[in-house]
């Protein structure tokens, strides 16, 4: 039985030793080693306890909470989890990749999921979570939160670069700026832009024939941003100068910023969000609840 001085926190007689602390915070800093700066590790390691701790807390309110109620899991939940779990691996990993990476046992991992049904069960018996939410609630979201539904100004474009480097004479950075002109002339005259890109761009755009993709304002370089959204689409533009040379922009397509209308479509997923929304409050309902019944000591703050 450990001594007073070695538990770290206790919960209705559960009891966190600062052996099993210790233990748990080496292998967390052993899977974060290398990613924490040297004069970070002290912080880090603090922060890593504290959360320990207060996980042991929460994970013994509510495990002594579905065991009292008497929650349980059934094999088929447990096997539909686990397959949705498979499922969401990264491509390429398997399942005794993924728990080798993350430290965990097969047993582990089992009783992790287990838990995490019992707890959901849990927070769903609640009248929170079960309140389906009504369309005043949906309506007063879409109105208190429309840059959420509003889809940015957009442009798609594709250019040819001719780069130019820092220091360079100006007499090498006007035969770079002739070269972008001769290259708009002859794009202006029917040459391909996709070929004449692959063939003299400086961007490794030029492999996918100068394509950029589609950009939003603030992802650009301001000249570069500047021209692109005020071309007109299809066009050939001037030359545009930037700090990484001559640009030759064409516009593929440009979307003018727009705001989503509340129709069915958007009312589904705002009602799907505030649903996720009162299963996260009635959790907290929930060990609001726990803690304020429950004897806690913690030792180590």
């Amino acid at each position: 039985m450990p001594s007073p001085t070695d538990v770290i926190a206790e919960v209705d007689g559960s009891k966190l030793t600062r052996a099993q602390l210790d233990l748990e915070v080496k292998k967390k800093m052993q899977e974060m080693q290398g990613k924490i700066p040297a004069d970070k590790i002290t912080q880090a390691t603090a922060a890593i306890r504290k959360q320990l701790v207060d996980d042991f807390i929460v994970r013994t309110l509510l495990l002594n909470e579905v065991n009292r109620r008497k929650i349980v899991a059934t094999d088929k939940e447990i096997a539909d989890a686990m397959n949705a779990m498979k499922e969401n691996i990264p491509p390429g990993t398997t399942l005794e990749e993924f728990m080798k990476k993350n430290g965990v046992s097969s047993e582990q991992l089992r009783q992790e999921i287990t838990l995490g049904i019992r707890i959901n069960k849990l927070v769903n018996t609640t009248k929170t979570a079960k309140a389906i939410p009504s369309e005043k609630e949906i309506q007063e979201f879409y109105k208190g939160n429309k840059e959420k539904f509003k889809t940015p100004e957009s442009v798609h474009a594709r250019h040819i670069l001719v780069a130019k480097t820092a220091g360079e004479e100006e007499k090498a950075k006007t035969a770079k700026r002739e070269k972008a002109e001769n290259l708009r002339k002859q794009l202006l005259a029917g040459a391909d832009f996709a070929a004449v890109a692959k063939e003299n761009s400086d961007c490794p755009s030029k492999n996918q024939g100068g394509d950029l993709g589609t950009f939003t304002k603030g992802q650009m370089v301001k000249p570069f941003e500047t021209a692109a959204f005020s071309q007109k689409k299809n066009e050939i533009g001037p030359v545009v100068e930037t700090d990484f040379g001559y640009h030759i922009i064409q516009v593929i397509d440009h979307q003018p910023s727009k705001t989503q209308t509340l129709d069915k479509e958007t009312k589904l997923k705002i009602s799907a969000f505030l649903q996720q929304k009162k299963k996260y409050d009635a959790f907290n309902e929930i060990m609001q609840g726990l803690k304020a019944k429950a004897h806690i000591v913690v030792a180590e703050k």
